[in-house]
């Protein structure tokens, strides 16, 4: 039975003050979903909360925090909208518009602009500078962000003579890794590999694996 008490208090902004409050307004409610909406801080409260947790602690553990709330407030959506159906944390992203949800327990994430914009690979690149711990790559013309692992062992340096500053292998998952410190030389560097593309920056060094 889902104790909607503790989630208002560790999730919506209540403190032990309100438990009272809280249990009188439940008690009125007898849906799931009426319930989980009282009990939903608004966006500006995500926001701020999220905002706060990325510069005191990390990039992590802002999305740990929204993750979870995610989860336990029934907030994940594969069709989120500006429309704030449903409370998202918003991005800025080169001076446009963006938000991104969860869209399952996996921790797969969709990032999503307010008006039409074109995806390029800068845009791709700021994400994996924002997050970090989260590879960025395209579905379906859909941008997504999930902390996927790929190996780091390298079975066949692919470089060529001609770079300098960026390195390309094959690596033991027979994933491709293209890094470097030029995000502009690791786009040429990519560019004649062919397959699933995924965005990283990592120490930064921009990094670009490519998955057959």
């Amino acid at each position: 039975m889902t104790d909607y008490i503790a989630l208002g208090l560790k999730y919506g902004g209540f403190t032990q003050l309100d438990r009272a409050y809280l249990q009188h307004v439940l008690s009125h409610l007898s849906s799931e979903e009426d319930k989980l909406t009282f009990i939903t801080p608004p966006p500006s409260v995500i926001n701020a909360y999220f905002a706060e947790i990325y510069q005191k602690q990390s990039p992590k553990a802002a999305t740990d925090y929204y993750f979870d709330l995610s989860k336990e407030l029934h907030l994940m959506t594969a069709a989120p909208s500006f429309k704030e159906e449903k409370p998202f944390v918003r991005l800025n992203l080169s001076g446009k518009a963006y938000g991104f949800v969860y869209e399952n327990q996996k921790e797969e994430a969709h990032v999503f602009a307010e008006k039409a914009e074109e995806i390029t690979d800068s845009l791709l690149f700021d994400l994996a500078r924002i997050f970090p711990q989260y590879k960025i790559y395209l579905d379906k013309n859909r941008i997504k962000m999930a902390p996927l692992v790929f190996s780091e062992t390298v079975r066949k340096d692919l470089t060529p003579q001609s770079s300098q500053l960026s390195q390309a292998a094959e690596m033991a998952d027979k994933t491709v890794r293209v890094s470097g410190f030029n995000q502009e030389e690791v786009l040429e560097l990519a560019a004649p590999f062919s397959g699933q593309k995924y965005y990283s920056f990592v120490q930064r060094q921009a990094i670009i694996y490519i998955k057959k």
